[in-house]
Order: structure tokens, then sequence, then C-alpha cells
């Protein structure tokens, strides 16, 4: 095995007993990244010398945690002192910011190697489409818009990466990418130096190999702990199998993906209910967007009041609010999602653990000018609960599905112990094919 193809908690171990250097770890992934970059682009921007620079130097530094030397990559939307952050923006091509995002200075004083900044749909909102390409299929989207980061974990370019949700931008590309990923509960990760969208909505989240990969990075977050977050055995475990009120919107593989899921984990011993969310949270995809294109006004009015002419004519109509979100439609919207958060924490405790529930349609669609659709994780965004994407398997065209594991707000501890147990359960068949859709 090549350093490049350890997950993170693999390469931690080695580094620790000082069986890998974080040179060797960094020249490996250089090589791996050179080989496909030009395929699958998932970078906006790295430096070979600067990355063996800095790793030579983390040799020479006491260990600082269990991240010490792993490979990280950041999306191009978050702030890093020592590359530029061009937001895949014309209007800032050669952007450098003076100082690392809360969430990468966390990450980099804890010892990780910055790689490089991974490419994102413009703003991470829409306008000029990330060129990166799924590496299960090179005319399949890799989702967005945490495209790169998605795909360069996807494609073992990475170890671990981070992105951002403000709709389903996160745990989508998780899902086409065939990896694990959290969104964790909004605003437990700062967001102090990300490109702002929707201040109520936007969340950073991280992508890795395993969902000890997850936990790894989480323990540099210092995720509160509000509730036993020792693994639970499968056995016994309850879970919502929760459709959603978009379950029309799957494609054949996405609800194949989600039953089968089901269905290995019953085999296993959890204890399946279907959980059928009533009719408030029909109206959550609606009040979502109402929310993310009304705080979106105040976010690119700097960017309308520049007169670049290179701003895309999406940002001038959110800046403009074209969807003419009026003040009453805005509280109307944060009035239903406080009542809905309020009542689906309330779901947990004696008669459910987790909610299981699909991350998307299922298959990464044809073409790069469309990321996917966040009609499955909208609701989860708005809620402002944690979620944790599994890989399922692979459908007919050969790309990932998987589900999505759900828990009450600031239970992430938690919900990633849950993930840890279910995960052998549920990621072990490369293809869905042999079973009923």
């Amino acid at each position: 095995m090549e350093p490049y193809e350890l997950t993170a908690s693999q390469a931690s171990l080695l580094i620790a007993e000082k069986k890998l250097s974080c040179e060797e770890l960094a020249r490996s992934t250089l090589s791996r990244i050179l080989a496909r970059e030009p395929i699958i682009k998932a970078f906006r921007f790295f430096d070979p010398d600067q990355v063996v620079r800095n790793a030579r130097e983390l040799d020479q530094t006491p260990r600082k945690s269990e991240m010490h030397g792993l490979t990280f990559g950041v999306k191009d939307m978050i702030d890093t002192y020592d590359m530029p952050t061009t937001y895949n923006s014309p209007i800032y091509f050669g952007h450098a910011p003076s100082k690392d995002a809360a969430c990468v200075a966390v990450v980099r004083h804890s010892g990780a190697l910055i790689v490089g900044k991974t490419d994102t749909v413009e703003f991470a909102s829409g306008g000029r489409m990330a060129a990166t390409r799924n590496p299960y299929n090179l005319e399949h989207t890799p989702g967005g818009s945490s495209s790169g980061s998605g795909a360069a974990i996807g494609d073992k370019q990475l170890q671990l990466a981070f992105g951002t949700q403000t709709g389903g931008s996160h745990i989508r590309p998780a899902a086409f990418n065939g990896i694990y990923g959290i969104k964790p509960t909004h605003g437990v990760v700062s967001r102090e130096g990300a490109k702002q969208y929707s201040h109520s909505l936007d969340t950073i989240g991280w992508y890795g190999r395993c969902v000890e990969d997850l936990q790894l990075v989480g323990r540099a977050f210092r995720l509160p702990e509000v509730q036993n977050s020792e693994r639970p055995s499968v056995k016994g475990l309850k879970v919502g199998l929760c459709r959603s009120p978009n379950w029309d919107k799957a494609d054949e593989w996405g609800k194949a993906a989600l039953l089968e899921a089901a269905r290995r984990l019953e085999a296993q011993g959890a204890i399946i209910v279907d959980l059928e969310l009533d009719n408030r949270y029909r109206e959550l995809n609606h009040a979502q967007e109402i929310i993310m294109k009304g705080e979106g006004t105040a976010a690119f009015l700097p960017e309308l009041l520049s007169g670049h002419p290179d701003l895309h004519q999406h940002f001038i109509d959110i800046a403009t609010n074209k969807l003419q979100v009026t003040p009453e439609a805005l509280v109307a919207a944060y009035d239903l999602a406080a009542e809905c958060r309020r009542h689906f924490d309330s779901l947990f405790g004696a008669t459910l653990d987790v909610v299981l529930t699909p991350p998307s349609t299922g298959q990464a669609p044809k073409g790069l000018q469309s990321s996917g659709d966040h009609v499955f994780n909208s609701i989860w965004t708005l809620l402002h609960v944690p979620c944790v994407a599994l890989p399922v398997g692979l459908g007919d065209l050969g790309l990932p599905v998987g589900i999505q594991l759900v828990g009450p707000r600031f239970s992430d501890v938690r919900l990633m112990s849950i993930a840890s147990a279910c995960a052998s359960v549920i990621d072990c068949h490369p293809s869905l094919s042999s079973f009923s859709k």
C-alpha cells in the first residue's frame, strides 16, 4: 500500500509510531495528485514545493495531535493565509487573504498538512460551475458545491478535506463520490473566514475515507458531548427509516440504497421503524429556499455594489432580491424552522436513536453543468441537525449511492459513534444490482 492510500486514521498511527514521515506521506500524495489532477481537476491551487517544505517542517516539530502530518484540502471559499482564495469567481482571482479561516487555523494548529485549495461552484452557490469530474465516471458531476473536496477524497488524492453546506453542498458530494462526510450541528464549527451566503444555514463540514477519520477531525474541534457517545451496538439500535416528504424525487438506485441499508441493519438486530414526518416538514424545502435567498441579498450586496463587469447574473439576482422575498415570508420561514427543530429533537430518546434517510436523489447526474438536486438535504440543513453520509454500494452506472444518518442538534459525537457501528454493516457490498429495486 502506498502512503496516499492510507486512511487518515491509519496514517496517524504510523506517524505516531515513526513508521511513516510527514514528508513521505506528502510526496506520495503529490505523486497521486500530479497523476490524477489533469483528469479529475479537483484543485484550484496547490504548490508541490510548498507542501514538501511544510511537511519537512512538521517532521522537525513535536507531534501536536493525532492530526499531525495528515493531508488536508480546503474548499476554495475558505480563507488560507498562504494560498489564494478565489471563490471560483473571476472578480476574486488573485485574492490573497492575510489570515486563515477559523476552521483552517484549528486543523493547521493541530498539525494538519494543508495541501491545496479544492474547486467549488462559484461562491458555493451558483454561477460558474466547478471543473471537477466524478472519479467514478468523468462524464458525471461529483456534486457541488464542495465538488473538488468530495472528488479528491473519493479519488484518494487527499485524506481529509473541508466542505460547506447551505442546502446540500456537503452531504450530496459525499454520496456521489462514495465517501464519508459529516455536516455538523449548525454553529459548532466557526465560519469566520469563509464566504457567507446564508448566516443561519451555512455550515462547515469535513470528509474522510471512514467514520474514524471524521471522528479524528471532530476531536480537534472539541465537538460538544451532551449524550453518551460510546460506540453502541447495532443490535437493538432504534432506527427511524425516513423516506422524507420528497421520496418521489429519488431515482430507483437512491431508493434501493436506503432500503438495502435498512435491511442490512435489521439483519444485524437493529429495530427499524418507519418514520413519517408530518405536513409541517413538507414546507421546509421552500422555507430553506426563502431563508437562503433572503439572507443572500445582504451577503452578495458588496459584490453587486463593486460594479465588477464579471459578476455573474446569478448573484446580481440574489443581491437585488429578484425572488422578492418579503420580511413576512422570512419571519414565517424562521418560525416554521424553529417549530420543526423543537419537534424533531423531541423524537429521540426512548423510541428513536437515529434517522436513516437519503443523502441525494441517487446516482450522480451526467454532465458538469448541474451539481445535483439538494431536495434531500435542505430539510436537515434548515433543522440545524448533524448528518453523516455513508456509502452503500454502486448503482447500474457504476456510480456510488449512499445514505445519511441524522440525529438531534448537538448529538454530533453520538451520531458519529452510531455511524461507526453501522458503517461495517452498511458499507460492505460493491454493487447493488443483486437486490430488488
